[in-house]
């Protein structure tokens, strides 16, 4: 597969996130309501689409859960593909919660609250001393943080060879304060001008905004943006439909929550342009 520029996502892709920010969002919602869902369950949303902000992933759960105690019947897939039916997102899932004529819709806003779901979501994710850094003020309570519990997947032969060889950007949900991060810890060096964070574009992933900018700022012709997630793969497809004078191609990664044969069917069906067992894979991928 030919190409100028390599795009990367972080989560999943560079470092595993699956005991990092996926169980801030479960163990917040627990911490907050004393129920959740399991981990695995997460995955559903993110298949939904509209859930690149794992903020808005914890309080989508968190309607869920209320949705639940208020006599809610169907399970999280189900609830999720309502979510997917209306376009996937937050907004979706508020949608399919006050559509539920069989629960208290007041009881389920009176004790929704973003505000402490995201408090406890980046004590969690963060640990105590991040926690004051990028937040600046005092977590709500003390811990470690589970940002030091992501393994790392890009290799340093990988690195190398993919710099080497291309352009190299970055394309993520996280906040840049996290994106340091997690770049400093796989030795990925990549300027302020080609990389977008959470920071530092509105729409988020699957808009093709970001993407778009970082190949005209490449100058190239062909861009391949390497994701974990279904809207990694529609930001691709939606920057070719947007942007005809370029072709951009979508690679999924079997690292993230999408894995095995039915992650692999899930992406090509969402039209991947190839679907790799890791980022590790990517050079032998690319002419």
């Amino acid at each position: 597969m030919q190409t100028d520029a390599v795009v990367l996502d972080v989560d999943g892709v560079l470092v595993d996130v699956a005991d990092s920010y996926r169980r801030a969002v479960v163990e917040s919602v627990d911490r907050v309501y004393g129920r959740t869902v399991p981990v695995e369950a997460l995955q559903a949303f993110k298949d939904a689409g509209g859930f690149n902000n794992d903020w808005e992933l914890t309080y989508a759960v968190a309607l869920y859960v209320l949705a639940q105690r208020e006599g809610l019947k169907i399970p999280t897939e189900e609830f999720a593909a309502h979510v997917a039916e209306r376009g996937g997102g937050l907004d979706a899932a508020q949608s399919v919660v006050a559509d539920m004529p069989s629960i208290s819709q007041a009881r389920v806003r009176d004790k929704w609250d973003r505000d402490r779901l995201r408090e406890v979501f980046q004590a969690l994710y963060l640990g105590s001393d991040r926690y004051r850094d990028f937040e600046g003020g005092d977590p709500p309570f003390e811990t470690e943080g589970f940002i030091h519990d992501e393994p790392v997947i890009l290799t340093e032969e990988t690195a190398a060879n993919l710099t080497d060889r291309f352009d190299v950007g970055v394309l993520t949900g996280r906040p840049s304060a996290e994106a340091d991060v997690a770049l400093d810890r796989v030795g990925l060096d990549v300027s302020d001008e080609h990389r977008f964070t959470m920071d530092d574009w509105e729409e988020g992933k699957p808009h093709p905004s970001a993407l778009m900018t970082l190949a005209e700022r490449f100058e190239a012709e062909t861009v391949t943006f390497v994701g974990d997630t279904l809207d990694d793969i529609r930001t691709a497809t939606n920057a070719a439909e947007a942007d005809p004078s370029r072709s951009y191609h979508g690679v999924g990664v079997l690292t993230g929550g999408l894995t095995g044969e039915e992650g692999r069917k899930k992406y090509e069906a969402a039209g991947a342009a190839a679907v790799a067992d890791s980022v590790n894979d990517l050079p032998a991928l690319l002419e």
